[in-house]
Protein backbone atom coordinates (compact mmCIF):
# COMPACT_ATOMS: atom_id res chain seq x y z
CA UNK A 1 0.00 0.00 0.00
CA UNK A 2 1.13 3.56 -0.74
CA UNK A 3 2.54 5.51 2.23
CA UNK A 4 -0.18 7.34 4.20
CA UNK A 5 0.39 11.10 4.08
CA UNK A 6 -3.14 12.33 4.73
CA UNK A 7 -6.03 11.29 6.91
CA UNK A 8 -8.55 12.58 4.38
CA UNK A 9 -8.52 14.09 0.90
CA UNK A 10 -11.67 16.08 0.13
CA UNK A 11 -12.98 16.65 -3.38
CA UNK A 12 -15.56 19.38 -3.83
CA UNK A 13 -16.57 22.85 -4.91
CA UNK A 14 -14.09 25.63 -4.10
CA UNK A 15 -16.39 28.50 -3.13
CA UNK A 16 -16.15 31.86 -1.40
CA UNK A 17 -19.19 32.43 0.83
CA UNK A 18 -20.92 35.81 1.02
CA UNK A 19 -23.06 35.88 4.20
CA UNK A 20 -25.66 38.47 5.21
CA UNK A 21 -28.69 38.82 7.47
CA UNK A 22 -32.14 38.47 5.88
CA UNK A 23 -35.69 37.98 7.07
CA UNK A 24 -38.41 35.64 5.83
CA UNK A 25 -40.06 38.49 3.91
CA UNK A 26 -36.90 39.00 1.86
CA UNK A 27 -36.75 35.28 1.06
CA UNK A 28 -40.41 35.30 -0.02
CA UNK A 29 -40.01 38.44 -2.15
CA UNK A 30 -37.04 36.92 -3.95
CA UNK A 31 -38.62 33.48 -4.31
CA UNK A 32 -35.87 31.82 -2.30
CA UNK A 33 -36.41 28.31 -0.93
CA UNK A 34 -35.61 28.65 2.78
CA UNK A 35 -32.96 26.26 4.06
CA UNK A 36 -32.05 24.91 0.62
CA UNK A 37 -29.15 25.36 -1.77
CA UNK A 38 -30.16 26.66 -5.21
CA UNK A 39 -27.84 26.91 -8.20
CA UNK A 40 -27.93 30.28 -9.97
CA UNK A 41 -26.35 31.84 -13.04
CA UNK A 42 -24.05 34.86 -13.22
CA UNK A 43 -26.93 37.31 -13.88
CA UNK A 44 -28.85 36.18 -10.80
CA UNK A 45 -25.62 36.24 -8.79
CA UNK A 46 -25.07 39.92 -9.57
CA UNK A 47 -28.73 40.71 -8.81
CA UNK A 48 -28.72 39.00 -5.40
CA UNK A 49 -25.40 40.56 -4.42
CA UNK A 50 -26.85 43.99 -5.10
CA UNK A 51 -29.89 43.27 -2.90
CA UNK A 52 -28.05 41.77 0.08
CA UNK A 53 -27.41 43.61 3.33
CA UNK A 54 -23.86 44.25 4.56
CA UNK A 55 -22.03 40.99 3.94
CA UNK A 56 -19.10 38.97 5.27
CA UNK A 57 -16.90 37.15 2.75
CA UNK A 58 -15.06 33.98 3.74
CA UNK A 59 -13.83 30.84 2.02
CA UNK A 60 -16.32 28.00 1.95
CA UNK A 61 -17.56 25.03 -0.02
CA UNK A 62 -18.92 21.95 1.71
CA UNK A 63 -15.97 19.55 1.45
CA UNK A 64 -13.49 22.40 1.94
CA UNK A 65 -15.25 23.33 5.19
CA UNK A 66 -14.97 19.72 6.30
CA UNK A 67 -11.25 19.75 5.58
CA UNK A 68 -10.90 22.97 7.60
CA UNK A 69 -12.59 21.23 10.51
CA UNK A 70 -10.32 18.21 10.15
CA UNK A 71 -7.29 20.50 10.33
CA UNK A 72 -8.68 22.24 13.43
CA UNK A 73 -8.81 18.85 15.16
CA UNK A 74 -5.16 18.30 14.20
CA UNK A 75 -5.79 16.01 11.25
CA UNK A 76 -3.79 15.95 8.01
CA UNK A 77 -5.68 16.62 4.81
CA UNK A 78 -5.64 17.69 1.18
CA UNK A 79 -8.32 19.33 -0.94
CA UNK A 80 -9.09 19.07 -4.64
CA UNK A 81 -11.22 21.83 -6.19
CA UNK A 82 -11.17 24.33 -9.05
CA UNK A 83 -10.67 28.10 -8.79
CA UNK A 84 -9.90 30.81 -11.34
CA UNK A 85 -6.77 33.03 -11.29
CA UNK A 86 -8.77 35.94 -9.87
CA UNK A 87 -9.06 37.71 -6.52
CA UNK A 88 -11.53 35.27 -4.97
CA UNK A 89 -9.49 32.33 -6.24
CA UNK A 90 -6.39 33.72 -4.53
CA UNK A 91 -8.37 34.24 -1.31
CA UNK A 92 -9.63 30.65 -1.36
CA UNK A 93 -6.18 29.19 -2.02
CA UNK A 94 -4.55 31.30 0.70
CA UNK A 95 -7.21 30.48 3.29
CA UNK A 96 -7.13 26.71 2.87
CA UNK A 97 -3.33 26.52 2.78
CA UNK A 98 -3.05 28.79 5.81
CA UNK A 99 -4.93 26.26 7.95
CA UNK A 100 -2.60 23.46 6.91
CA UNK A 101 -4.56 21.75 4.15
CA UNK A 102 -2.62 20.79 1.03
CA UNK A 103 -4.08 22.47 -2.08
CA UNK A 104 -2.10 21.94 -5.26
CA UNK A 105 -4.74 22.42 -7.96
CA UNK A 106 -3.51 25.05 -10.44
CA UNK A 107 -6.00 27.91 -11.02
CA UNK A 108 -7.77 28.09 -14.37
CA UNK A 109 -6.45 30.89 -16.59
CA UNK A 110 -9.62 31.24 -18.61
CA UNK A 111 -13.31 30.52 -18.29
CA UNK A 112 -15.78 31.45 -15.53
CA UNK A 113 -14.63 33.18 -12.32
CA UNK A 114 -14.18 31.56 -8.92
CA UNK A 115 -17.45 30.32 -7.44
CA UNK A 116 -19.37 32.22 -4.77
CA UNK A 117 -22.36 31.32 -2.59
CA UNK A 118 -24.76 34.00 -1.37
CA UNK A 119 -25.99 32.88 2.05
CA UNK A 120 -28.97 34.57 3.69
CA UNK A 121 -29.12 33.90 7.43
CA UNK A 122 -32.57 34.40 9.01
CA UNK A 123 -33.19 35.19 12.71
CA UNK A 124 -33.85 31.50 13.44
CA UNK A 125 -30.23 30.76 12.32
CA UNK A 126 -31.37 28.95 9.17
CA UNK A 127 -29.27 29.54 6.07
CA UNK A 128 -30.56 29.80 2.53
CA UNK A 129 -27.87 29.40 -0.13
CA UNK A 130 -27.82 30.57 -3.72
CA UNK A 131 -24.67 29.36 -5.38
CA UNK A 132 -22.97 30.43 -8.59
CA UNK A 133 -20.59 27.57 -9.35
CA UNK A 134 -18.33 29.48 -11.73
CA UNK A 135 -14.95 27.79 -12.11
CA UNK A 136 -16.12 24.74 -10.11
CA UNK A 137 -17.82 23.36 -13.22
CA UNK A 138 -14.40 22.98 -14.85
CA UNK A 139 -13.25 20.28 -12.40
CA UNK A 140 -12.45 17.12 -14.34
CA UNK A 141 -10.48 13.85 -14.25
CA UNK A 142 -7.25 15.69 -15.06
CA UNK A 143 -7.46 17.35 -11.63
CA UNK A 144 -7.40 14.00 -9.81
CA UNK A 145 -3.81 13.04 -9.01
CA UNK A 146 -3.31 9.37 -8.20
CA UNK A 147 -0.60 9.96 -5.61
CA UNK A 148 -2.85 12.28 -3.61
CA UNK A 149 -5.80 9.87 -3.50
CA UNK A 150 -3.59 6.85 -2.85
CA UNK A 151 -1.90 8.53 0.11
CA UNK A 152 -5.13 9.28 2.03
CA UNK A 153 -6.91 6.92 4.42
CA UNK A 154 -10.28 8.26 3.24
CA UNK A 155 -11.36 10.07 0.06
CA UNK A 156 -14.31 12.32 0.89
CA UNK A 157 -16.62 13.25 -2.00
CA UNK A 158 -19.11 16.12 -2.10
CA UNK A 159 -22.49 15.21 -3.62
CA UNK A 160 -22.97 18.71 -5.02
CA UNK A 161 -20.32 17.93 -7.66
CA UNK A 162 -22.45 15.24 -9.26
CA UNK A 163 -24.32 17.78 -11.42
CA UNK A 164 -21.61 17.98 -14.11
CA UNK A 165 -20.48 15.11 -16.42
CA UNK A 166 -16.81 16.10 -16.08
CA UNK A 167 -17.05 16.10 -12.29
CA UNK A 168 -18.72 12.69 -12.38
CA UNK A 169 -15.74 11.41 -14.34
CA UNK A 170 -13.44 12.96 -11.72
CA UNK A 171 -15.45 11.18 -9.00
CA UNK A 172 -15.19 7.86 -10.78
CA UNK A 173 -11.45 8.24 -11.26
CA UNK A 174 -10.99 9.03 -7.56
CA UNK A 175 -13.17 6.06 -6.57
CA UNK A 176 -11.16 3.73 -8.78
CA UNK A 177 -7.82 4.93 -7.39
CA UNK A 178 -8.96 4.74 -3.76
CA UNK A 179 -10.31 1.24 -4.16
CA UNK A 180 -7.26 0.05 -6.07
CA UNK A 181 -5.07 1.16 -3.16
CA UNK A 182 -7.30 -0.31 -0.46
CA UNK A 183 -8.49 3.09 0.80
CA UNK A 184 -11.94 4.04 2.11
CA UNK A 185 -14.44 6.24 0.25
CA UNK A 186 -16.86 8.62 1.95
CA UNK A 187 -19.73 10.52 0.36
CA UNK A 188 -21.90 13.35 1.63
CA UNK A 189 -25.30 13.62 -0.06
CA UNK A 190 -25.10 17.42 0.34
CA UNK A 191 -28.75 18.43 -0.18
CA UNK A 192 -32.18 16.81 -0.58
CA UNK A 193 -32.68 18.56 -3.93
CA UNK A 194 -29.33 17.18 -5.04
CA UNK A 195 -30.57 13.71 -4.06
CA UNK A 196 -33.79 14.21 -6.03
CA UNK A 197 -31.76 15.03 -9.14
CA UNK A 198 -29.48 12.01 -8.88
CA UNK A 199 -31.31 9.47 -6.71
CA UNK A 200 -30.65 6.32 -8.71
CA UNK A 201 -27.00 7.14 -9.33
CA UNK A 202 -26.48 7.95 -5.65
CA UNK A 203 -28.13 4.70 -4.63
CA UNK A 204 -25.75 2.80 -6.88
CA UNK A 205 -22.74 4.71 -5.55
CA UNK A 206 -23.74 3.95 -1.96
CA UNK A 207 -24.35 0.28 -2.65
CA UNK A 208 -21.27 -0.40 -4.76
CA UNK A 209 -18.54 2.09 -3.87
CA UNK A 210 -19.16 4.08 -0.67
CA UNK A 211 -17.82 2.89 2.69
CA UNK A 212 -18.95 5.90 4.75
CA UNK A 213 -22.12 7.87 4.03
CA UNK A 214 -23.04 11.27 5.49
CA UNK A 215 -26.60 12.59 5.21
CA UNK A 216 -29.14 14.61 7.13
CA UNK A 217 -32.68 13.43 7.79
CA UNK A 218 -34.24 14.97 4.68
CA UNK A 219 -31.46 13.66 2.44
CA UNK A 220 -31.57 10.07 3.64
CA UNK A 221 -35.37 9.85 3.47
CA UNK A 222 -35.21 11.34 -0.05
CA UNK A 223 -32.55 8.81 -1.09
CA UNK A 224 -34.72 5.82 -0.22
CA UNK A 225 -38.09 7.53 -0.83
CA UNK A 226 -39.48 6.68 2.60
CA UNK A 227 -41.72 8.72 4.88
CA UNK A 228 -39.73 8.68 8.10
CA UNK A 229 -36.23 8.54 9.50
CA UNK A 230 -36.54 5.07 11.04
CA UNK A 231 -37.40 3.53 7.68
CA UNK A 232 -34.45 5.31 6.07
CA UNK A 233 -32.15 4.06 8.83
CA UNK A 234 -33.19 0.47 8.21
CA UNK A 235 -32.67 0.94 4.47
CA UNK A 236 -29.19 2.41 4.68
CA UNK A 237 -27.86 -0.09 7.24
CA UNK A 238 -28.40 -2.85 4.65
CA UNK A 239 -26.62 -0.99 1.85
CA UNK A 240 -23.65 0.84 3.36
CA UNK A 241 -20.84 -0.23 5.67
CA UNK A 242 -21.19 2.88 7.84
CA UNK A 243 -23.60 5.82 7.87
CA UNK A 244 -23.61 9.01 9.94
CA UNK A 245 -27.05 10.62 9.88
CA UNK A 246 -27.70 14.07 11.36
CA UNK A 247 -31.04 15.30 12.72
CA UNK A 248 -30.39 18.93 13.68
CA UNK A 249 -31.36 19.67 17.32
CA UNK A 250 -32.24 15.98 17.75
CA UNK A 251 -28.58 15.03 17.33
CA UNK A 252 -27.36 12.23 15.11
CA UNK A 253 -27.32 8.49 14.61
CA UNK A 254 -24.29 6.44 13.58
CA UNK A 255 -24.97 2.98 12.25
CA UNK A 256 -22.77 0.12 11.09
CA UNK A 257 -24.61 -3.16 10.68
CA UNK A 258 -26.08 -4.05 14.07
CA UNK A 259 -24.09 -1.32 15.83
CA UNK A 260 -26.15 1.84 16.40
CA UNK A 261 -25.21 4.93 18.40
CA UNK A 262 -27.55 7.84 19.13
CA UNK A 263 -25.55 11.03 19.76
CA UNK A 264 -26.99 14.13 21.40
CA UNK A 265 -26.58 17.51 19.74
CA UNK A 266 -23.89 19.64 21.37
CA UNK A 267 -25.58 22.19 23.68
CA UNK A 268 -25.46 25.72 22.24
CA UNK A 269 -27.35 28.39 24.15
CA UNK A 270 -27.90 30.76 21.25
CA UNK A 271 -27.37 29.29 17.76
CA UNK A 272 -26.31 32.04 15.39
CA UNK A 273 -25.89 30.43 11.97
CA UNK A 274 -26.33 26.81 10.91
CA UNK A 275 -24.14 27.26 7.81
CA UNK A 276 -21.63 24.42 7.72
CA UNK A 277 -23.04 22.41 10.63
CA UNK A 278 -23.20 19.21 8.59
CA UNK A 279 -19.78 19.86 7.08
CA UNK A 280 -18.17 20.23 10.49
CA UNK A 281 -20.04 17.23 11.87
CA UNK A 282 -18.44 15.22 9.07
CA UNK A 283 -15.04 16.66 10.02
CA UNK A 284 -15.36 15.38 13.58
CA UNK A 285 -16.50 11.93 12.50
CA UNK A 286 -13.76 11.62 9.86
CA UNK A 287 -11.10 12.73 12.33
CA UNK A 288 -12.37 10.21 14.85
CA UNK A 289 -12.48 7.34 12.38
CA UNK A 290 -8.95 8.05 11.09
CA UNK A 291 -7.60 8.22 14.64
CA UNK A 292 -9.21 5.03 15.96
CA UNK A 293 -11.73 6.70 18.26
CA UNK A 294 -14.59 4.28 17.55
CA UNK A 295 -18.07 5.07 16.22
CA UNK A 296 -19.63 6.62 19.33
CA UNK A 297 -16.60 8.77 20.15
CA UNK A 298 -16.35 9.88 16.52
CA UNK A 299 -20.01 10.91 16.61
CA UNK A 300 -19.41 12.97 19.74
CA UNK A 301 -16.50 14.75 18.03
CA UNK A 302 -18.82 15.49 15.11
CA UNK A 303 -21.44 16.88 17.49
CA UNK A 304 -18.84 19.08 19.20
CA UNK A 305 -17.63 20.49 15.87
CA UNK A 306 -21.18 21.21 14.68
CA UNK A 307 -21.90 22.94 17.99
CA UNK A 308 -18.87 25.20 17.61
CA UNK A 309 -19.79 26.20 14.08
CA UNK A 310 -23.41 27.20 14.81
CA UNK A 311 -22.28 29.46 17.64
CA UNK A 312 -20.97 32.09 15.18
CA UNK A 313 -21.26 33.27 11.58
CA UNK A 314 -19.31 31.44 8.93
CA UNK A 315 -18.66 27.79 8.20
CA UNK A 316 -15.12 27.41 9.51
CA UNK A 317 -14.05 27.06 13.16
CA UNK A 318 -13.13 30.13 15.16
CA UNK A 319 -11.93 28.07 18.14
CA UNK A 320 -9.47 25.18 17.99
CA UNK A 321 -11.52 21.99 17.83
CA UNK A 322 -8.56 20.07 19.22
CA UNK A 323 -8.59 22.29 22.31
CA UNK A 324 -12.37 21.99 22.69
CA UNK A 325 -12.11 18.22 22.46
CA UNK A 326 -9.36 18.19 25.07
CA UNK A 327 -11.37 20.41 27.42
CA UNK A 328 -14.37 18.11 26.99
CA UNK A 329 -12.40 14.97 27.76
CA UNK A 330 -12.40 13.74 24.16
CA UNK A 331 -8.85 14.63 23.19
Amino acid sequence: MTETLHDVVGIGNAIVDVLAHADDCFLAEQGLDKGAMTLIDDVRAEQLYGLMDTAIECSGGSAANTMAGLASFGGKGAFVGKVRDDQLGAIFAHDIRAIGIEFNCPPARQGPPTARSFIMVTPDAQRTMNTYLGACVELGPEDIVEATIASAKITYLEGYLWDRPEAKDAFRKALSIAQAHGRKVALTLSDAFCVDRHREEFRQLVADHVDILFANESEITALYEVADFDAALQAVRLRCQFAALTRGPAGSVLVSGEEVHVIDAWPVANPVDTTGAGDLYAAGVLFGLTHDHGLAASGRLGSLAAGEIISHYGARPETSLAELAEQSGMG
